[in-house]
């Protein structure tokens, strides 16, 4: 399920901890065991446009029973959003299996309309990448884009990531290869993000021009793309992140890649 990205939408104002700590308590029920989580009214709807147009809403039942249900989302990843909303911070990834779990209070973060929480699971994500330098995987960049739709930010830094991945490398790994002929959008981003990158003219080789060599002739015994899809690199290892394969990862909808 797609949710809309509230990026681009303004934070509330910042305000101490002990000034959204209110009498007013709600009670949400979460997943299909409906786990109890009893949150302060004022903070969760300081922090969430969602929440507020529940309980500030006088038509809504919720407003006057001051109670809601979420049975379609997973217990754990609620239980990392509470522990963000009271403390106001996540822990980054330790390693590629955290990634997981932040993309999910991610996705969560946008059904709930919280910029901030998402913008700094983005952060997270990306710094992860950076600093083991790395890249994400095909996995993680289908479970992307199955949940979120275009114009996405996290969206766009996986895929601007992928971009630079398949750019510096001599070879298309076939897996990539594969989903790149499946997907047309997949294969429009990255276009779309190494043109965001403004190369000048001059960085770019020309194939019209019969005083450039275009590669053809690069590989011994090989011409063409097809020597770069069988990995016939002269290029240093750029290294894709390796990811388990999840239950909720091996699925992709409409907005996937296949």
């Amino acid at each position: 399920m797609s949710h809309e990205s509230s990026q681009n939408g303004d934070s509330p104002a910042e305000k101490p901890l002990h000034e959204l700590l209110s009498n007013t308590l709600v009670d949400i029920y979460v997943g299909e065991e409906s786990s109890h989580y009893p949150l302060h009214e004022k903070l969760l709807c300081h922090h969430s446009p969602y929440f507020a147009s529940i309980f500030y809403n006088k038509d809504n039942q919720s407003s006057r029973t001051k109670e809601y249900g979420l049975p379609e989302l997973d217990d754990g990843v609620f239980a990392l959003f509470v522990g963000w909303l009271y403390s106001r911070a996540i822990r980054g990834p330790e390693e590629e299996r955290d990634i997981g779990p932040l993309l999910d209070l991610y996705f969560l973060a946008s059904k709930l309309e919280i910029a901030a929480l998402e913008t700094e699971i983005v952060e997270c994500v990306r710094a992860f990448y950076h600093n083991n330098e790395t890249y994400p995987g095909l996995r993680r960049v289908q479970y992307v884009y199955a949940n979120t739709d275009e114009d996405n930010v996290m969206r766009e830094m996986m895929v601007g990531s992928v971009a630079r991945y398949l750019t510096l490398s001599d070879s298309i790994p076939e897996h990539w290869a594969k989903a790149l002929k499946k997907n047309g959008q997949l294969s429009v981003d990255i276009i779309r993000s190494i043109q965001e990158w403004h190369l000048e003219a001059r960085q770019v080789p020309d194939a019209r021009d019969a005083s450039v060599d275009r590669g053809r002739n690069r590989f011994k015994g090989a011409v063409g793309f097809s020597a770069v899809e069988e990995g016939h690199s002269e290029m240093p290892e750029v290294k894709e992140e390796e990811e388990g394969e999840t239950e909720d990862e091996s699925h992709v909808n409409g907005n996937g890649v296949a």
